[in-house]
């Protein structure tokens, strides 16, 4: 179903129509399991949506396999002008995609228009497009033993990719590996958390206006059955996922029988080192509004502050400000900055780390204490300290807008307790202008990306994943585009 409501007349409670799921390029009814869709700012009812059936799921992977010769016969030009194409269309409904996150979401609309949407059309969308032109055969030269013979290496697409996205950030997680999985010559099967479902059904929509081929892109529905179908299904080549690093090792078991290959996307406790030349006035409000962004629910949120001891007090003085920024309620509020949890259960779980952290003896340093909203499922932020290194809150992920500090005394401290979790997703050194000491701790962090002075944006072009827990693999960038590509040699007699 069409939404022909016009972009700049879109009530702040609208949704996207569309509730069909789109297999081999037709719309089908979902014909499994329902469940309703909440918008966490109200506690109501905004959808109900169905999931796929076993034999939907069956006829998705099906529709993608049949189509996957023709689109990886393709010259990587003509790939290129129909991602290039789709990314036209999401940006021409950036409007409509935009209300949709925030209504199903909760970002606030202050932060979504960039992070939730043009980031991942204008940026990392494009950016595959033009990645599917690049020639990636590799001429190895000659070899003489035992006669003389040349070589290439050859990139080929990996065959069909079960992608799997979490709710935090649905449009983007879905593009990152959609878009290189597509620029490789793969076509896909995109699987949606059930929180967060409705924006991905209308990307469906999106893609049959943008006429990608019947087959290429299909998109389906449904709770844990259906991805346990889709990651352990002999069609699918390739699964991606996003979430927490007990359901990616579940899919990577699923996946075994198979023996089909994982890029895993997973959690993440990345420390936030304050170095003691770091410029602690300039910095503290921005540590602070950096970790909490999205509610905090976002795998490479920097929520584990290291901070020297020497400047700790003084750090901590310097933050206070930050929680007065702190805006909690109504996503569509432009002043809101910090929106609510996706569901009551997760608000609960939240809660549960910070009262375990208090009865274990922690303290709230800085918090939030305006009251929250009577609707809605929302934890006002908190900074915890006096807390152990092998403490709960210190060790996992929380996911929501909980900070923990820690003081420590030298670098090698600094970097003992940087290691000490399960995690290596993301980190930040901040130092002063002394950027080589920033580098040398950089480089002895075990995580996928570390920034210095807070680095910038997702860079497309550069690879994002992490260490130990923190997933299999890489997305983004060339290191991205090869999850999707098998290496093939080529050995000839001359």
């Amino acid at each position: 179903m069409s939404v022909t409501s016009p972009a700049a007349s879109l009530p702040r409670d609208w949704i996207p129509g569309t509730r069909d799921l789109l297999i081999d390029g037709q719309f089908v009814s979902p014909q499994g399991e329902r469940w309703p869709v909440y918008n966490p700012a109200t506690e109501q009812v905004i959808a109900t949506v169905g999931g796929a059936s076993a034999e939907q799921v069956d006829a998705a992977v099906t529709a993608a396999r049949a189509a996957f010769p023709g689109w990886a016969a393709l010259p990587g030009e003509q790939r290129s002008r129909h991602i290039h194409r789709l990314a036209d269309v999401l940006e021409a409904a950036a409007d409509q995609l935009l209300p949709s996150i925030v209504n199903e979401v909760g970002t606030p609309v202050s932060l979504a228009s960039f992070l939730q949407v043009r980031m991942a059309v204008q940026q990392h969308l494009r950016w595959a497009a033009e990645a599917a032109k690049t020639d990636r055969i590799q001429h190895l030269g000659p070899w003489n033993e035992p006669v003389p013979t040349l070589s290439d290496v050859v990139l080929e697409p990996v065959g069909v990719v079960a992608a799997i996205t979490g709710y935090n950030y649905p449009l983007n997680l879905a593009i990152f590996k959609f878009g290189a999985a597509l620029a490789a010559g793969c076509t896909v099967v995109l699987l949606p958390s059930p929180r967060t479902p409705l924006t991905t059904l209308f990307l469906g929509e999106l893609i049959r206006q943008a006429e990608l081929p019947p087959g290429v892109m299909n998109v389906i529905t449904g709770n844990a059955d259906v991805g346990r179908q889709l990651s352990s299904h002999p069609g699918v080549d390739r699964v991606s996922f996003t979430g927490s690093d007990a359901v990616g090792a579940m899919i990577m078991a699923q996946a075994a029988g198979s023996l089909t290959g994982v890029t895993l996307e997973l959690g993440g406790k990345s420390p936030s080192i304050v170095l003691p030349d770091a410029n602690i006035g300039q910095i503290a409000v921005e540590t602070h509004l950096r970790w909490s962004r999205n509610g905090g629910q976002g795998c490479a949120a920097l929520a584990r502050l290291l901070v020297h001891e020497s400047v700790y007090d003084e750090f901590l003085a310097a933050s206070a400000p930050a929680f007065d920024q702190m805006i909690v309620g109504d996503p569509w509020d432009p002043a809101t900055n910090i929106g609510p949890m996706i569901r009551p259960d997760h608000q609960a779980r939240v809660r549960g780390f910070i009262d375990d952290s208090l009865a274990a003896g922690g303290r709230k340093l800085l918090q939030v204490t305006k009251p929250l909203p009577e609707k809605g499922w929302f934890v006002n932020p908190v900074l915890l300290g006096n807390l152990p290194a092998e403490a709960r809150a210190v060790q996992q992920e929380i996911f929501g807008p909980v900070a923990v500090i820690l003081p420590f005394k030298d670098t090698d401290d600094a970097i003992r307790l940087a290691n000490d979790t399960p995690y290596g997703l993301a980190a930040n050194v901040w130092c002063g202008d002394n950027l080589d000491e920033g580098r040398r701790v950089a480089e002895r962090v075990r995580a996928g990306t570390v920034w210095i002075n807070g680095g910038g944006s997702m860079r497309p072009d550069a690879p994002f994943g992490g260490y130990g827990r923190s997933g299999v693999g890489r997305e983004l960038g060339e290191w991205g585009m090869r999850e999707y590509l098998e290496v093939k040699h080529i050995q000839w007699r001359v």
